[in-house]
């Protein structure tokens, strides 16, 4: 399966502990496509339709629904966590998500 940035793929984030996003959902991959294609892991941003709008997360509309990718919860996983490949971010999104990824743990 090819893994590119800003896809959206069905991962099994389980076992997870206390207040870690869990379950089987939607991740944005965020690593760069060079460490996607050459490493067995990939960086991951969790999705979700249930949020308050907390300035680490941004709106994004998926599969007919309203959602927000989590980028407060940010995380490596391996490959086989991931199920398939659901989606792609828009333009306008990926603009927000680094404008958010740059200021969190840039500036």
């Amino acid at each position: 399966m090819e893994i590119d940035q800003y896809q959206i793929v069905l991962v099994n984030l389980d076992p997870t502990i206390e207040s870690e996003i869990k379950k089987t959902r939607p991740c944005v991959i965020i690593s760069p496509d060079e460490m996607n294609k050459y490493l067995r892991t990939i960086v991951v941003a969790p999705m979700t339709t249930k949020s308050k709008n907390y300035p680490t997360r941004t709106k994004i509309k998926h599969d007919k629904k309203t959602g927000w990718i989590v980028l407060d919860q940010i995380r490596t996983i391996d490959k086989q966590r991931v199920i398939k490949v659901l989606g792609s971010v828009s333009k306008t999104e990926i603009k927000k998500v680094k404008a958010i990824i740059k200021e969190t743990f840039v500036d």
